[in-house]
């Protein structure tokens, strides 16, 4: 079972506690089916007492543990801060130590918005990118000038740091840390419970520190390169290996030491990419876009899109276009 807290304060925003609470409930539901019947994922609050917090938008939530009762964590998240969120650092002056040795104990730690200050406070961003509220770009360059702030990212990691700018970005983290938990069908099942058409990948929204996020194998950049620039055009893993002037075993050993996945999973993995962006933003019908992929098979494609999506390529058109429930449509199998 994984553990995961959040820990409150009286300006927190409970949408960034609630929204990842209720994304792993769904995860943990989904995962207990194999597991016979046992829950997955234990979500826990956390406070320096157990007294009652009022929120800054009125709303009030006990916690379940205090800091020194807390027992490990998988994960701790930071809520979102309401408005300046001097206040609340000011009042955490007394657990900020928890951070570092949460982080130190290899916790994942995560924060929402401003909730990235409690971070920076607490010495764990210091050489490290990070976001926070676009509002608060400035505040935040001015109070941390050792932090690398990522104005132009929803979503950066430093190890097993996380910051996020947003609510909507804490749920594209919460996929990512389903799937990392729990493999990519369930990841899948749930972020099309929870609205596919505003989730963006982790991949494509995150900035990662180098040590977690490339590799330095020039072949397997290459091979990256030349799949990206030969995705239309049906696509032999031989005649990638022999391109590189290696063999497909050396091939395949090499990517997946680079990338954790085969040189064909990754290839999928980019064909779902451009599939899901050709299904968003143009009206080319199924087959076309399959063609444009390199698939002259509809009819596999569509499996391998419902595969990699939880959905069909129709049914994801439809839910990203804001057209999930209009009459009808859910009644399709």
């Amino acid at each position: 079972m994984y553990t995961a807290a959040a820990v409150l304060y009286p300006n927190a925003l409970a949408t960034s506690i609630t929204l990842p609470m209720e994304i792993l409930q769904a995860a943990s539901q989904m995962a207990c089916t194999g597991s016979r019947g046992a829950p997955q994922v234990r979500f826990l609050l956390a406070g320096p007492d157990r007294k009652m917090i009022t929120l800054g938008t009125g709303i009030s939530l006990t916690p379940d543990a205090t800091f020194d009762d807390l027992p490990p964590l998988d994960l701790l998240l930071l809520p979102a801060i309401w408005r300046n969120p001097l206040p609340t650092i000011n009042g955490a002056r007394s657990w900020l130590d928890l951070l570092p040795k949460l982080a130190a104990s290899g916790t994942l730690i995560c924060s929402v918005g401003t909730g990235s200050c409690l971070l920076a406070e607490a010495g764990l961003l210091s050489g490290k990118p990070a976001t926070t509220h676009w509002n608060y770009f400035k505040q935040f360059s001015r109070r941390y000038p050792e932090v690398e702030l990522k104005t132009r990212h929803l979503i950066t990691q430093s190890d097993n740091i996380y910051c996020v700018g947003s609510v909507n970005s804490i749920a594209d983290l919460m996929v990512h840390i389903v799937q990392e938990w729990f493999g990519s069908r369930i990841a899948r099942a749930v972020e099309n419970q929870f609205s596919p058409e505003i989730r963006q990948t982790f991949n494509a929204a995150a900035y990662q520190n180098e040590a977690g996020s490339s590799h330095h194998d020039e072949a397997v950049l290459e091979a990256q390169q030349w799949l990206q620039e030969h995705l239309p055009a049906p696509i032999s893993m031989t005649n990638l290996a022999a391109h590189l002037k290696l063999s497909p075993r050396t091939l395949n050993r090499r990517f997946k030491q680079a990338m954790g996945m085969s040189p064909q999973a990754y290839l999928q993995s980019l064909r779902i990419a451009a599939a899901k962006d050709l299904l968003r933003n143009s009206n080319l019908n199924i087959g076309d876009i399959a063609w444009q992929l390199g698939l002259h098979d509809v009819s596999y494609f569509s499996q391998l899109f419902r595969r990699h999506s939880g959905i069909s390529p129709l049914r994801y058109r439809e839910a990203v276009r804001g057209k999930l429930f209009e009459p009808g449509i859910l009644e399709r199998p």
